[in-house]
This record gives C-alpha cells, sequence and structure tokens, in this order.
C-alpha cells in the first residue's frame, strides 16, 4: 500500500476531519482514506445538471403539469427609419 503525506493542512480543517472521524467512530487516518476513495471513484455520471436535479425533486411529488400558452406568429421589427 502507498502512503502520502499532507502538508499545510489548515487547523479547521483537521479539527472538522477530527470531530468527523470520531463521529464515524474511526481514526482520522481511517476517515481520511474513506473521504479519499469515495472522492476519486465516484463516477462523472453522478453529476446532475439543473433540469435533472430540479425532476430529482419533482418526480416523488407526483411531477407538475404545465399548461404550455399555444404559439403566437411572430411580430414583424419595426422600421426605424430617418
Amino acid at each position: 500500500m502507498a502512503s502520502i503525506t499532507i502538508r499545510k493542512l489548515d487547523d479547521a480543517v483537521k479539527s472538522r476531519l477530527r470531530i468527523r472521524a470520531a463521529r464515524h467512530g474511526r481514526s482520522m487516518e481511517e476517515e481520511a482514506r474513506e473521504i479519499l476513495k469515495v472522492a476519486v471513484t465516484k463516477k462523472a455520471s453522478q453529476t446532475l445538471n439543473l433540469a435533472e436535479s430540479i425532476r430529482r425533486h419533482i418526480v416523488p411529488l407526483g411531477g407538475v403539469d404545465l399548461a404550455l400558452p399555444s404559439r403566437q406568429a411572430v411580430r414583424r421589427p419595426p422600421a426605424l427609419t430617418r
């Protein structure tokens, strides 16, 4: 197994890592390994665009049916003459 050293880690980040590790019943090192493992094994397909994100929240509520107005003819642009 490989090892890495992380230098210049912000004290606040280290503190939050310690708290998170304690919450999960792990050492800080084990927690950091788990965070890294999850971060690098995420599939690119898990990133959603805005429409997919909205759909994911609306579908469990039964969806939404929108009444779309009928299209109208395009107006002619005004004649701009001097």
